[in-house]
């Protein structure tokens, strides 16, 4: 009997993945825990297995197309000569597949669009479509949905049917042209999340500019050592000794039961940049862990990010925020907290700039940080005695470099 394999639901948030590559052909056989395509999440990009072995019969779902959890993504059958013309794959929670041989597929019957209705087509047969100059709107689609895809154009779509006269030439000034580009799954997520964030979380922001030679001039003095670590490094370091010192800021709220969650571990996420969003890997435990063993653990989940290699557990939860965009020379960032923690941190450049000590102006270096919180969990005098701790650790790093 064929079988459907459904597009996997990969992480908590995800409710449709794109197909990025297949690694079988429809032919091939496979075997338990082989790897048969990559599936683009809104969190990166994850190589999905076999659960069952079988013959790759039909792919329902092709590379860069978005199919919904659930949705099929291919059919198998036990043996390669097994006959499925009549097998329609349908999603899971409809009713049960039948091949043909036991029920009857309905035909379908080809309605031409009103011209400028929507329609749904995979974006190779679209390509195909244009570069054919065929009329979608005149194929019944066969993928999820009703949606076209490209085996569907073997029917005889209809060429499409050029304008009459083609529209003047505007004299007058219009709309400035553009061009419509969907967004990525990880860009669709974190906007989402974000805008709910920003509308439903209260937000108050506490700001401070703390003296940050101390923390570069360790630095240089640890490159000379050949030990080769960041001012980010630092700053994970100092937060776990003042998180574990001001757990109310370690602190996330629960919106299904109105209540705070006071966590019991320091785990600091860190914001990453990656092609068409950003991720944030999660340093965990980061107060147990020494400054070289922070700074190795983030190049490598930094590595991982950017290249969409990271598994689920490295990058949900958390119950701190680090976002720093220092090293792009902005001079101060204020972020949004990311649900269901409580607070964020954002840091600017450490830059030079002229300072007044003991009545005279001399050179220094200077940080700005922002520390966004949610209102609901944390009043202001917790978040500037937080603030407080955090300068000082930051300032006098011999202070935290011991713990």
């Amino acid at each position: 009997m064929p079988f459907t394999v459904y597009m996997p639901k990969l992480s908590p948030t995800m409710t449709e993945g794109t197909v990025a590559k297949w690694h079988k052909k429809v032919g091939d056989r496979v075997e338990s825990g082989d790897v048969i395509v990559e599936i683009s999440t809104d969190k990166a990009t994850v190589e999905h297995a076999a659960l069952d072995e079988g013959f790759l019969r039909a792919i329902v779902g092709n590379e860069g197309d978005k199919v919904q959890v659930n949705d099929p993504l291919c059919v198998f059958s036990e043996t390669a000569d097994e006959d499925i013309s009549g097998f329609t794959p349908k999603p899971l929670g409809q009713k049960k597949e039948e091949p043909a041989a036991v029920k009857a597929a309905p035909v379908k019957e080809v309605v031409k669009q009103d011209v400028g209705a929507r329609v749904m087509a995979s974006p190779l047969a679209k390509k195909l479509a244009k570069e054919k100059n065929l009329d979608l709107a005149t194929v019944a689609g066969s993928g999820p949905r009703g949606r076209i895809m490209s085996r569907d154009l073997s029917q005889q779509a209809a060429p499409c049917v050029q304008a009459v006269a083609q529209a003047p030439i505007a004299t007058t000034p219009s709309a400035t042209p553009f061009t419509l580009e969907p967004v990525t799954p990880m860009r669709h997520v974190i906007g989402t999340r974000l805008q709910e964030s920003k509308s439903t979380i209260p937000h108050f922001y506490v700001k401070q500019e703390i003296d940050a030679a101390p923390i570069a001039a360790l630095r240089e003095e640890l490159k000379r050592l050949e030990k080769n670590v960041t001012i980010n490094d630092f700053i994970i370091k100092a937060l776990a000794v003042a998180l574990k010192k001001h757990p109310e800021i370690n602190s996330g709220f629960d919106a299904s039961k109105k209540s705070a969650m006071r966590y019991t571990r320091v785990d600091i996420c860190v914001a990453v940049t990656v092609p068409g969003g950003l991720i944030t890997p999660i340093v965990f435990d980061a107060s147990r862990k020494s400054l070289s063993q922070i700074s190795q653990e983030v190049k490598l989940l930094a590595a991982k990010a950017r290249d969409g290699k990271l598994s689920p557990p490295e990058y949900q939860g958390g119950s701190f925020t680090l976002s720093n965009l220092g090293m792009f020379g902005i001079d101060e960032m204020t972020a949004i907290v990311n649900p269901p923690q409580g607070a964020i941190l954002g840091v600017g450049a450490a830059s030079d700039v002229p300072v007044v000590k003991n009545g005279q102006i001399v050179p220094g270096k200077r940080m700005s940080l922002t520390l966004s919180c949610d209102h609901r969990l944390i009043d202001g005098a917790e978040a500037a005695q937080f603030m407080r701790t955090l300068r000082e650790l930051l300032e006098n790093p011999i202070l935290f470099l011991s713990e």
